[in-house]
């Protein structure tokens, strides 16, 4: 028996300690980049980030306008917008205003979108995300993304220009997105629909 108890009081803090070891381990590998090419859903805090992370490793399903999508040489959309909050409290619910009317083909709930988009905090105005910075448009699923985007995209036309003013509630939520997105932050985005 002295033997069995000297055994176990060995083994065991060794492999607590290896066990340790090895979350630790996982918990600095899933903190890298998912390889996706937009940034919306740093650290991936919520499911619909996990969602978005999930089909962005699936083959994607894309429609030709989609995929052939790309940012205009002239107009409007050739040009990365200013975005300036608006002053005053934060919203407490979705704010949507066309900027630009597109013309093209209309977004349906759920949809493949391709866009140029500047994201940034409502308070104080940082940007903490912006396709323009990548020098090239994202592709995204409406199903994968933060619950403001789901409700204030679809609706908007291909060639269109839209401000979104979105809640807490409807973005990250209590647990922020860290580090670029505090707890409890309120988010305007201004997107251009390149493709659906």
């Amino acid at each position: 028996m002295t033997y069995f108890n000297a055994f176990n009081n060995t083994i065991r803090p060794r492999a607590a300690l290896a066990l340790t070891g090895l979350a630790a381990t996982l918990l600095i590998a899933g903190c890298g980049s998912s390889g996706s090419s937009s940034t919306i859903t740093v650290g991936l805090e919520n499911k619909a980030d996990s969602a978005l992370v999930k089909q962005s490793e699936a083959p994607a399903k894309k429609t030709s306008t989609s995929a052939s999508a790309k940012t205009p040489t002239s107009g409007p959309l050739s040009k990365e917008p200013k975005l300036t909050p608006p002053s005053g409290p934060a919203p407490t619910k979705l704010e949507i205003k066309d900027l630009i009317a597109g013309t093209g083909p209309e977004v349906k709930a759920g949809a493949s979108v391709t866009v140029n988009y500047v994201g940034v905090l409502y308070k104080g105005g940082k940007t903490f995300d912006a396709s323009w910075k990548r020098g090239e448009p994202s592709t995204f699923s409406l199903s994968g993304v933060i619950p403001g985007w789901t409700k204030g995209i679809p609706g908007m036309k291909v060639g269109g220009r839209r401000e979104l003013v979105i809640p807490a509630a409807l973005a990250y939520g209590a647990k922020g997105s860290p580090p670029s997105i505090p707890a409890n932050a309120p988010l305007v985005f201004v997107i251009d629909m390149l493709g659906t």
